[in-house]
């Protein structure tokens, strides 16, 4: 499988959005990156369950929900109903990642892990046998626009030998400051997801989506 496209709406134009999904689809993306704050983990609120459950009918896209919230296990049970294929939450912020985990298989659902900068994979290996994707996040997490954290490349080195090393089975997705320079650094590095919201959307949409998707 090629490089996976998740085009953030977070940097999308909510009174375009529908056609701005449209383009996205056209331009052969396969994810939506849908931003779930809860205004505690991160300092911002944005989208929730309702936003999920509203977008759900009017694309076939694998929506890819990044949930950001202190305390995330009802915030996934209610992203999942609300029609969530992929359900990233930070690890750090339940005190059963494990089960929280299982919980995502058990609603039907893919299940993810994110690692802001200053978080490393150490504490979670347990976790790796049994999610789905890993998210390295490149920027603080919270806030579109950052620039790329070059030393994160690093850190997905690491998760891909893991990978390999290990025979799992997880995608590895990247998120912050991506564009088609920083993308590229990204997949030498060893991920296959790449998060872009800036770029894409305010570059044009199909352009810049279809310079991601042939790293």
């Amino acid at each position: 499988m090629g490089t996976i496209v998740s085009p953030s709406l977070l940097s999308a134009d909510t009174f375009k959005l529908a056609a701005q999904i449209e383009t996205v689809e056209a331009a052969g993306a396969q994810y939506l990156h849908v931003d779930i704050m809860d205004g505690h983990y991160v300092p911002n609120i944005n989208f929730g369950d309702k936003f999920v459950k509203d977008l759900r009918p009017h694309t076939n896209l694998v929506l890819d929900c990044h949930i950001m919230a202190q305390a995330p296990e009802q915030i996934v049970e209610d992203t999942a109903n609300a029609g969530g294929d992929i359900l990233t939450f930070y690890p750090e912020t339940t005190a059963h990642p494990y089960r929280l985990i299982e919980r995502i298989h058990e609603l039907g659902k893919k299940a993810g892990i994110a690692l802001d900068p200053g978080l490393n994979i150490a504490p979670y290996l347990d976790l790796l046998p049994i999610v789905d994707q890993v998210l390295v996040m490149t920027v603080s997490s919270g806030f579109g626009g950052q620039k790329f954290i070059t030393q994160m490349t690093t850190k997905i080195t690491a998760i891909k030998a893991l990978k390999i090393e290990n025979n799992y089975n997880f995608d590895i997705e990247v998120d912050g400051g991506i564009t088609e320079k920083t993308g590229a650094l990204c997949t030498q590095a060893g991920a296959n997801v790449l998060v872009a919201g800036s770029y894409v959307f305010k570059n044009g949409i199909q352009e810049p989506i279809q310079k991601l998707l042939a790293l």
